[in-house]
């Protein structure tokens, strides 16, 4: 059993902790690393502003994609706004609502509700590459807002190819469209903010990659606590579900060789 599946009670008194020092060496300290947050503050700003200076290229406007209503286009997703931010949701056809990606679920939950975008000119769309007959019972599980699309039969690259699990940039010129940014990767870790806030914690997200200090609990594999079994633990295909679905109403345990809704 690792330290990442240990309980609090187990770990507290065994795993390392940071030295204890009286508040002014506290401060002194956090001080100190402040001036290296504040580098990477501004080196992130001066990335975003060439991110504001990369060249776009044409995306086919005409693009068909499926949603609540019916065929749509892409032109018709900006809703007469100039932007449009598209997450590529990884869809693994014909699976269960717990057997969908965790990760893509983690990624797009925070910022499903696209409010914020919305007031400053930026549409919000979110697009799988299944039939909208099988997605549309997932939406209505999850509780999810109507904003979901089928890519099944899009021919553009940009909109029903290329790699699942990326946030898509599109700005509008009249009738045409432009693809100006993608990330995805580590990238997508920007619409993630448990992960941010775990980074600001003692313990980190207690994934084996990270640099921890000598005697901390021992990591686990990347995203350890993103699907969750019975126990609150562990992220097993079969056994478990995305963390978050254990909130939803009719959630319920997985047994092996059984899917649940």
């Amino acid at each position: 059993m690792t330290a990442t599946h240990e309980s609090a009670t187990e770990q507290q008194g065994t795993a390392a902790v940071p030295p204890v020092v009286d508040r002014e060496a506290w401060q002194a300290a956090r001080d100190e690393l402040l001036v290296r947050e504040k580098a990477h503050t501004h080196e992130g700003d001066a990335i975003a502003a060439a991110r504001r200076r990369l060249p776009m290229t044409e995306v086919d406007a005409s693009a068909t994609v499926v949603g609540p209503d019916g065929p749509t286009t892409l032109l018709d997703l900006f809703d007469g706004r100039e932007e449009l931010v598209v997450y590529k949701h990884m869809w693994h056809l014909g699976e269960p609502f717990e057997n969908q990606c965790p990760g893509c679920t983690l990624t797009y939950w925070a910022v499903q509700n696209p409010a914020y975008l919305t007031a400053r000119g930026v549409s919000f769309a979110v697009f799988a590459k299944a039939p909208y007959a099988e997605l549309a019972p997932f939406v209505e599980f999850m509780g999810y807002p109507q904003h979901w699309y089928s890519v099944l039969a899009a021919d553009d690259d940009v909109v029903g190819g290329g790699e699942f699990g990326t946030w898509v940039c599109f700005l509008r010129q009249g009738d045409r469209v432009f693809l100006t940014n993608s990330v995805t990767g580590r990238g997508a870790e920007a619409t993630m903010p448990a992960l941010a806030l775990l980074d600001m914690t003692v313990r980190g997200r207690k994934e084996a990659w990270q640099d921890y200090p000598e005697g901390w609990p021992e990591g686990d594999v990347p995203g350890w606590f993103w699907r969750a079994d019975e126990d609150g633990v562990g992220n097993g295909w079969n056994g478990g579900r995305p963390a978050i679905q254990w909130t939803l109403p009719g959630a319920t345990p997985v047994a092996p060789g059984e899917h649940h809704h």
